[in-house]
């Protein structure tokens, strides 16, 4: 999947999105929040690199969703960048982020309006490089490297309206990595290279991509201008009872029309994703013990700044 395919389909989606409120909207409720702000980043062992300092981030949310008959099919797509600039250092990436997601549901029995047989195809990666904070030179993530697709069929549970449940339990993960220095190095759990006694010369490449069976579980709450995501994976073939888990929740507190105040965290722990220690807070992530290993990763974003809102809201 290239990035003209990628760019593409978010502007197929976002056009889409916007074109559904001037159509026939019975069966269809979509709605979304763009936001621009001024930031202060806190990044604790955060990978993808990054400084603590102010920033200037966008953010865009919009999601569709059909429900007819026995038919429940919910799409999203999420867009985030930021930028920051301390001192005299030239502009670099605190945020980067793209999410599509598109999960379709068949009611079990025409009675239980709250159990779905479900299909579902997540896709995660970023735009742009991101450089090891220690040199800024050093390309440590780019578009697909890595990126992420999550494809399988299991069953949903909505207790509610903002609350659902999906638990997939044959489900295909699939990591890339593009960036072929990348791959070498064996970065986010793809095959590394087989490298001569030199050290240097390549005999073998890196594999650029990995696909994993096992077992995938989400909670989700979206109510307003609040979510909360929760997604847990664990393999089947390789370390079993081992789990990934990616915890994201985002809060919009309109002050005025166009005036917010956002708050954005997200968890991430990925026993494939092996980094050092940030000892001290400062967003430097550094060798720690001798040894890189799976670490729990956290960011924070904190900022206010200018809102845009369309269509509908869950609430």
């Amino acid at each position: 999947m290239t990035k003209k395919t990628i760019t593409a389909l978010i502007l197929f989606l976002t056009t889409y999105l916007l074109q559904a409120q001037n159509t026939d909207t019975t069966y269809w409720k979509s709605g979304g929040i763009s936001t621009l702000t001024f930031s202060q980043v806190s990044l604790t062992n955060w990978a993808a690199g990054g400084q603590n300092s102010a920033a200037l981030n966008f953010n865009f949310g919009a999601f569709a969703d059909y429900n007819k008959d026995r038919v429940k099919w919910e799409n999203s797509l999420n867009v985030a960048y930021g930028l920051i600039k301390q001192a005299d250092a030239d502009f670099e990436k605190s945020d980067d982020q793209l999410n599509i997601v598109t999960k379709y549901g068949y009611q079990i029995t025409d009675t239980n309006t709250k159990w779905f047989f479900s299909a579902l195809l997540d896709f995660k990666t970023q735009f742009s490089k991101g450089f090891d904070p220690e040199d800024n030179t050093t390309v440590i993530s780019d578009f697909m490297a890595p990126g992420y697709l999550v494809v399988g069929t299991g069953v949903d549970y909505y207790p509610s309206e903002f609350l659902s449940f999906s638990y997939i339990p044959v489900t295909g993960k699939f990591t890339f990595v593009r960036v072929q220095e990348l791959a070498d190095n064996g970065d986010y759990g793809v095959e590394p290279a087989v490298f001569d006694t030199d050290g240097v010369t390549v005999i073998t490449p890196g594999k650029n991509s990995r696909a994993e069976l096992g077992s995938f579980f989400r909670a989700k709450y979206l109510k307003g201008n609040f979510e909360s995501r929760l997604e847990l994976f664990t393999n089947y073939i390789e370390n079993f009872g081992d789990i990934d888990v990616n915890w994201q929740n985002g809060l919009v507190v309109q002050l005025t029309k166009v005036l917010s105040t956002n708050f954005f965290t997200q968890l991430i722990y990925d026993k494939d994703i092996l980094i050092g220690a940030d000892d001290n807070g400062d967003g430097q992530i550094l060798e720690a013990d001798g040894e890189f290993k799976s670490r729990v990763q956290f960011k924070s974003v904190i900022g206010i700044g200018l809102t845009y809102q369309f269509g509908d809201k869950k609430e």
